[in-house]
């Protein structure tokens, strides 16, 4: 199982790439997982319905590069589906069951994701109806699939 996550940004602060660092190692044994930064675009704090659609087109498209054709795709997207911890091992469980061994997770960046990224998602996955920094979405990610590969496994995880 090759998992990827793809998010929209520079992580910066040293608190969540430390916990990032600590899942991605914990998930070492389960599978190979693959962080992909994408320059996210420089813009005003102001910006004009035209213009935020514009930058979410320029970071789509640094997104769509990193993504392969017979990639398996999960937006992280506020109108997603939400699923418990055990429906998300399910599902990964399910995707390796069935052959799909390349799972690529995408966090947008601060204006969200362009339709071109949703259309091309398989699903889309929320994690909450409140609105999260993306950074911090890696983090609580990356920890979720840890969980859902020790709950496949039957090990012991926090509930």
């Amino acid at each position: 199982m090759n998992i990827s996550i793809i998010s929209v940004g520079k992580l910066k602060e040293k608190y969540l790439k430390s916990g990032i660092e600590e899942y991605t190692k914990r998930l070492g044994s389960y599978s190979k997982i693959t962080e992909i930064e994408v320059a996210d675009e420089k813009a005003p704090e102001q910006l004009s319905d035209a213009d935020m659609e514009i930058v979410k087109k320029k970071e789509a498209d640094r997104i769509l590069a990193k993504i392969s054709a017979d990639a398996y795709v999960i937006a992280l997207a506020i109108d997603g589906k939400m699923k418990t911890s055990e429906q998300l091992a399910k599902d990964i469980e399910s995707l390796m069951t069935y052959g799909r061994s390349k799972i690529v997770f995408v966090i947008g960046g601060s204006l969200g994701l362009h339709d071109e990224v949703l259309k091309r998602a398989d699903e889309k996955l929320s994690f909450s109806k409140m609105t999260f920094p993306h950074q911090l979405m890696k983090l609580i990610l990356v920890e979720q699939v840890y969980r859902a590969f020790r709950i496949m496994k039957g090990e012991p995880y926090h509930k």
